[in-house]
């Protein structure tokens, strides 16, 4: 294997390990998490939107993988993810 193709590869794995919206960190979402600690496990939000003291965010790409959270008082109420690995 060339040194570059050995260099692509390794990128790829890097870029695949970096992906935050994964089983394991899906696991570690639990009721009642305040908006700050989804945000450390799983970073910023793709998108989110709400009103009246509750929010709904999305991490991911609904047509990959992704994980949809439902705030109230920016404490996480409900969760679901799809495609995760």
């Amino acid at each position: 294997m060339s040194l570059r193709s050995l260099a692509l590869v390794a990128c790829c794995l890097l870029l695949v390990a970096c992906n935050k919206v994964n089983q394991e960190n899906f696991s570690r979402l639990k009721a009642g998490m305040s908006k700050a600690e989804v945000e450390q496990l799983l970073g910023a939000p793709t998108e989110c939107a709400g009103a009246l003291g509750f929010s709904s965010c999305s991490w991911g790409n609904e047509q990959a993988a992704f994980i949809s959270i439902q705030f109230a008082d920016d404490q996480v109420l409900l969760f679901s993810g799809k495609g995760l690995k």
